[in-house]
């Protein structure tokens, strides 16, 4: 079994910043790609941004120049850091990973429980 756990998501003012992380954890034997998504209500959930293994980036257009993606790949970790946050960035944000399952020659997708954002005006 694999848990995705997510910290880090807050109130802040608009022009502020936050770091969100999350930690893989369990019976993993590769991460491939680790990335953040984020939802609002009646909306879909959209890729924010991601990271694969070997270092390649992918961002939002409305996020690029602002948040950054990194990952720990000893630490089984991601993280996003949020600059310079606006209204229209709240926002329930879920981390997800695209792995390997140790033993099982199988890739599996897993998503965390989601962290909220709120960025005040």
């Amino acid at each position: 079994q694999v848990q995705l756990v997510e910290s880090g998501g807050g109130l802040v003012q608009a022009g502020g910043s936050l770091r969100l992380s999350c930690a893989a954890s369990g019976n993993i034997f590769t991460i491939n790609v680790m990335g953040w998504y984020r939802q609002v209500p009646g909306k879909q959930r959209e890729l924010v941004a991601a990271l694969t293994k070997a270092g390649n980036t992918n961002y939002a257009d409305s996020v690029k120049g602002r948040f950054t993606i990194s990952r720990d790949n000893a630490k089984n970790t991601v993280y996003l850091q949020m600059n310079s946050l606006k209204p229209e960035d709240t926002a329930v944000y879920y981390c997800n990973a695209d792995l390997f399952v140790a033993g099982s020659g199988r890739r599996y997708n897993y998503w965390g429980q989601g962290t909220q954002v709120t960025v005040s005006s």
